[in-house]
């Protein structure tokens, strides 16, 4: 049988490779007696959701032999097989049960020569008779090995999609927020849907994920390692760790940490492919054949709120000029001559935001039935830009936000170049010089004189 994919990868080999099969399949390893060749990537032992084993054994025999395996080791029946029986399979990754991967040939090889199913690939075609050695290629070139690995791919789904129904109708789930510890009983989505809309983590829809528990569980325990769960990084305390992911917004997860890739059924939906890759084809193709329709899409950003009343506005810059002309309250200003840090910027406005919200006016301290009666009030007075002494408002608790997704929070800054470019006009001065007649302009610029002046003190 031909394998035109695989005969040029093997066809160099030199003699000094006679038993090793480096080329083939990915695979990489010594000589034959070597104990310590590694035939396949390497990765920690991990239990694919929902699938199981056949009978509830632990091992994977050998095709060949009596040999049997535990499964989190496959690599090492891959390697025993290579080396005792010269049998190597293409693409195990893809395999997606190994175990009945093995067992369906094992049986089969028993009924027919291995010839039937395999490649033969000869090593040092070109050494003499004895010295050269045949392998066998069991791959997806074969139709009934395609067909093998696309069933076992639906009975995998079938068995994710009974579990994801399973956990759908269960009433019985316990679990905690991470967040704030509340505790919550019966199905899954109140918990999720909790952590979406009171803490802005949002891992997905609850119907999208399937192993739910073991999912928390995981990122639970990244948090108790002071571990944040977007850019992995480590912390010192849980303090620190709760301030970056709030003011870095990295309450989601890592979409690029492969790991989570078995808690959602995209995932189990084509063999082989990720949900990246099953995203990115549908999105090729909704392109396709929409591109004019969406030409004039605009993405806008994440809206930031008024300190003193409702308006939104898209970006900061034009939240910054709405509270100058509807308020009277400049932030730019006030940091500038109160010549305030970062934190001291976020204590004061959590400080007006608490004010705000307990309807009480920070510069009579009077308190008002509601947030209009306030604004009218602080508007009539202008107490709006009475701010009190730096030590009322300038306190820890104000570390903490009075509202958790508070954008604003997010672009403040100890940068001068948020500065408006009506302010830069108004503190910079420019001279303008005419460029027309070079060597007047030499003769007169101010250069000269401050040229002038330090050869003097010198």
């Amino acid at each position: 049988m031909a394998a035109p994919k695989t005969q040029g990868a093997v066809a160099g080999l030199k003699e000094q490779d006679r038993e090793s099969c480096s080329g083939i399949a990915g695979v990489d390893c010594e000589e034959s007696n070597s104990k310590d060749c590694i035939l396949e990537p390497l990765s920690l032992p991990e239990n694919p959701g929902g699938t199981t084993t056949l009978d509830g054994s632990t091992s994977v025999p050998c095709i060949f032999c009596e040999e049997h395996f535990p499964v989190a080791e496959q690599d090492k029946l891959l390697k025993h097989m290579i080396i005792e029986h010269k049998l190597v399979i293409a693409d195990v990754k893809l395999v997606v049960d190994f175990r009945r991967y093995i067992l369906y040939w094992k049986k089969r090889f028993t009924e027919q020569p291995i010839t039937d199913f395999c490649s033969v690939i000869r090593i040092n075609s070109t050494a003499p008779l004895e010295e050269q050695d045949n392998y066998f290629l069991l791959c997806d070139v074969l139709p009934e090995d395609r067909i093998l690995r696309e069933e076992l791919q639906k009975q995998r789904l079938k068995e994710i999609l009974e579990q994801q129904q399973q956990e759908r109708n269960d009433t019985n789930f316990h679990g905690i927020c991470m967040f704030c510890n509340e505790e919550f009983v019966g199905n899954r989505s109140v918990l999720l849907n909790h952590m979406a809309r009171e803490h802005a983590f949002n891992i997905g829809l609850p119907d999208n994920i399937v192993n739910c528990s073991e999912f928390l569980c995981m990122l639970q325990k990244k948090l108790d390692n002071l571990q944040c769960l977007y850019c992995e990084k480590n912390f010192r305390d849980k303090n620190t760790l709760r301030d970056h992911m709030r003011k870095k917004q990295h309450r989601r997860i890592n979409p690029k940490n492969r790991e989570y890739d078995r808690f959602y059924v995209i995932n189990y939906l084509e063999l082989g492919k990720s949900w990246e890759e099953v995203q990115l084809e549908d999105d090729g193709e909704f392109l396709d054949h929409q591109e004019d329709k969406w030409s004039d899409w605009e993405e806008h950003p994440v809206s930031a709120v008024c300190l003193f009343c409702e308006n939104q506005a898209e970006t900061i810059e034009k939240l910054y000029v709405h509270m100058e002309d509807a308020h009277e309250f400049n932030l730019l200003k006030i940091k500038s001559e109160l010549g305030l840090n970062f934190y001291q910027q976020v204590k004061l406005v959590n400080f007006i935001r608490r004010q705000v919200h307990q309807c009480r006016c920070y510069g009579c301290h009077v308190k008002f039935k509601s947030k209009s009666d306030l604004r009218t009030h602080m508007e009539e007075t202008k107490h709006i830009s009475l701010l009190p002494e730096r030590k009322t408002w300038d306190q820890l608790e104000y570390y903490f936000p009075t509202y958790e997704n508070d954008t604003l929070l997010c672009t403040l800054s100890d940068s001068e170049s948020d500065l408006t470019a009506q302010e830069q006009n108004e503190n910079v001065l420019i001279i303008s010089e005419d460029t027309s007649k070079l060597d007047a302009l030499k003769q007169s610029s101010i250069l000269n004189q401050l040229l002038l002046q330090e050869c003097l003190k010198n």
